[in-house]
């Protein structure tokens, strides 16, 4: 079993969804607006006045086979608006 972190530009949304859909993945908790920005080149995602986008984030415990496919999904939607951002943290689950 696997705890997967995945922060996002709201936009991406739905396709995360689609993803998971494909991918046979149910279970899920989504925080809907949380702030950040990217540790290298991503834009600021504030909901401010100079940086109005917000983030989203999911966390998913999910069987660790079903994880490299899900990785390759996220890196494909980063590639489509790297500087917008999804990343994808994956983390063991004891319990």
């Amino acid at each position: 079993m696997k705890a997967v972190f995945i922060s996002f530009y709201q936009a991406f949304y739905d396709e995360v969804i689609e993803v998971l859909d494909r991918l046979e993945i149910r279970g899920f908790t989504f925080w809907q607006e949380v702030q950040g920005r990217g540790s290298e080149t991503g834009e600021p995602h504030y909901g401010t006045h100079a940086w109005p986008t917000l983030n989203s984030a999911m966390l998913i415990f999910m069987p660790g086979e079903k994880v490299p496919a899900l990785l390759a999904e996220i890196d494909k939607l980063d590639k489509s608006a790297e500087q917008q951002g999804i990343h994808a943290f994956v983390m063991p689950v004891e319990n």
